[in-house]
């Protein structure tokens, strides 16, 4: 009778434990299907975000060719801007100082 309250005190145990691995799985079930859609709606997003970039670049490449074609074909030519020009220091020194700008 002794053996026998033990093992239903264990069958007790081992029947919560299993009620509570069967939530833990349906939570995770939850969150996978959560992260599944999550990971699909991101790759939509970067597969966007490659097409906007290529047809950004094929864009950057005409508007290049055409000003490539533009500079060949123009009668006049305009002398470049200066590329760095200069400025007085800010500092009270009365000498001009050389600073460097970025093309873009």
């Amino acid at each position: 009778a002794e053996k026998n309250l033990k093992l239903e005190e264990k069958i007790t145990m081992l029947q919560q434990q299993n009620e509570e691995l069967r939530a833990r799985i349906e939570q995770n079930t939850i969150i996978t299907r959560q992260l599944s859609e999550e990971n699909a709606s991101l790759q939509e997003y970067v597969e966007k975000e490659v097409e906007e970039k290529k047809k950004l670049s094929r864009t950057n490449e005409e508007l290049l060719w055409k000003l490539q074609e533009g500079d060949a074909m123009s009668p006049v030519k305009l002398p470049p801007a200066p590329s760095t020009p200069f400025y007085r220091c800010s500092s009270g020194n009365s000498s001009p100082a050389k600073v460097r700008t970025l093309r873009r």
